[in-house]
């Protein structure tokens, strides 16, 4: 898939299958050994990283013999709580939808962006795969961290909705096989105002960027070209 030098480290990175399973699960044990409240962690259940390597929709990187990374995509069930309804997609075409899963980089390997490298090799592949037309994803306000890595994959906000038991969530979106421009004309609005953002995305506005003012957090919204 991808083979070379990357912020200074030598790399293979590769789909993963079942024979990586070990390795998959040793680098979750070690990143939730380094966090210091593992409870804020969703670990992935054996059964889980099984669906995804059977799926083809998780890749990682290996130096030398190591797994130090991966990533995953993750075909979910057409159910009540799909992303693809919070967008307004059609309802025939959900099945063609594609979430963003888990990222894990084993702690000895954190500052290299490993995250964000995964992150665009797997948008990559995933733009000739012919099931798919579309990437969703969750992320919470103020998350900054996940928030700037879904904006660095080309992603935007498309809806922002109590999900997960009220919680309120952007929905993030992303065309794998067409592109989507806006139209330059940006408004920016304070991550904290929430009944404002909920009515630009009712009204036709997308969020494409972040910034931060003076210790303030901004999400920049714009209307299609």
């Amino acid at each position: 898939m991808w083979s070379g030098v990357w912020n200074g480290l030598t790399l293979h990175v590769r789909h993963l299958t079942e024979q990586d399973l070990p390795a998959i699960e040793s680098v979750q044990r070690a990143v939730i050994d380094e966090l210091t409240e593992s409870a804020h962690y969703q670990a992935l259940t054996t059964g889980e990283f099984q669906k995804l390597l059977a799926d083809r929709t998780i890749i990682g990187a290996y130096r030398d013999e190591d797994l130090i990374a991966f990533r995953a995509l993750l075909i979910p069930p057409i159910d009540a709580e799909h992303l693809g309804r919070d967008i307004g997609y059609p309802e025939h075409s959900l099945e063609r939808i594609i979430y963003q899963e888990v990222t894990n980089v084993h702690p000895s390997f954190r500052g290299y962006r490993l995250q964000q490298h995964l992150g665009h090799l797997l948008m990559e592949a995933f733009s000739q795969d012919v099931r798919f037309d579309l990437v969703c994803a969750t992320v919470a306000p103020f998350n900054i961290p996940s928030l700037k890595d879904k904006f660095a994959l080309g992603l935007r906000i498309g809806a922002l909705k109590p999900k997960y038991g009220g919680k309120w969530r952007y929905i993030f979106m992303r065309e794998l096989h067409t592109g989507w421009h806006g139209d330059g004309l940006v408004t920016s609005v304070e991550m904290a105002d929430t009944a404002r953002q909920v009515r630009l995305l009712q009204d036709g506005w997308y969020g494409t960027g972040m910034r931060e003012i003076d210790g303030t957090w901004y999400i920049d919204y714009e209307k299609q070209a």
